[in-house]
């Protein structure tokens, strides 16, 4: 349930982002805010308590097991890709970060979830949360993924 309600809440502050620039609620930059006002939302729940995220998020993502420095810049990196997103800046630099970080993490819970079958918990919502890895997780990957691959299209046309 807090993880529908944030996305809930974001959709709305993009939608009201939307009206207060373009005077509609629908327009492509409410898309391209919602998944930006989600990654900053996502990122300061991890960041409440670093360090318990970076424990949860060791147990599956495949880089912070080779590299446990990762599991501390991720939130960071999240929370900096959609912060430049939402001011539509620096893409140079805030799509491969949510494209690399997206990839990585959509391939680390695809495999735990769906190749190893593990039944562990997610940190997408931080070090404490209850919500099972899975669709909720590799969602918010993809999410990223598809926000960075669609800001290079715009870019590159």
């Amino acid at each position: 349930m807090p993880v529908i309600m944030l996305f809930a809440i974001t959709a709305l502050m993009s939608a009201a982002a939307s009206v207060a620039i373009y005077g509609t609620p629908f327009s492509v930059r409410t898309i391209e805010w919602f998944v930006a006002f989600s990654m900053c939302a996502l990122a300061m729940l991890k960041l409440q308590d670093v360090e318990s995220f970076s424990t949860m998020f060791l147990n599956y993502d495949l880089l912070a097991k080779r590299w446990i420095p990762y599991s501390y810049i991720y939130p960071f990196a999240e929370g900096l890709a959609g912060v430049l997103m939402i001011a539509g800046v620096l893409k140079w630099l805030s799509v491969p970060i949510a494209f690399f970080i997206g990839s990585v993490g959509a391939v680390s819970v695809f495999y735990a979830v769906y190749v190893q079958h593990r039944e562990i918990k997610c940190a997408c919502v931080g070090g404490s949360s209850k919500v099972p890895l899975g669709f909720v997780s590799l969602t918010e990957n993809i999410m990223m993924v598809a926000i960075a691959l669609w800001t290079l299209g715009k870019v590159l046309y």
